[in-house]
């Protein structure tokens, strides 16, 4: 009998408003982008609503949050990715930067996953331009 109110009580405990993280909404956030096929990554700063191209997906993000309490700790954000041609999402819904495989976006090409929320604390992100590429390259094409 005891175990059982103890169970119990540990549950109510769980799920009151004191066990939830308090969160605080992000103006933006940082994602990252790699092409499996060629090995090309791409850091890829954004204000929610903002949507940028890589490669063949338009990746939107919709929302990023992160712990009020330790914004360095985690950050999670809402996600709308779209691969050119297609009329349904290849991915909508939410990643965690600290576990990106708990939600990942399912594609034999490409990956993307959070990085951070943009918070006034941290500096922004110094991206170096890719080198350039000699006049007579071509990239491999898919198929």
């Amino acid at each position: 009998m005891k175990s059982a109110a103890l169970a119990l009580l540990i549950a109510c405990t769980a799920a009151s408003p004191l066990a939830a993280q308090q969160v605080t909404k992000a103006p933006g956030g940082i994602l990252r982008w790699l092409d499996k096929m060629t090995g090309e990554t791409a850091d890829i700063e954004l204000a929610n609503g903002q949507a940028a191209i890589s490669g063949r997906l338009t990746i939107q993000l919709d929302e990023c949050r992160y712990p009020s309490a330790n914004p360095a700790s985690d950050a999670f954000a809402h996600l709308t990715v779209m691969e050119e041609g297609a009329t349904a999402p290849a991915f909508s819904g939410w990643m965690v930067a600290s576990s990106p495989a708990m939600s990942a976006l399912e594609h034999p090409r490409f990956d993307v996953w959070v990085l951070r929320c943009l918070t006034p604390d941290q500096p922004e992100l110094q991206v170096e331009p890719p080198p350039a590429l000699p006049e007579d390259f071509e990239a491999p094409q898919e198929g």
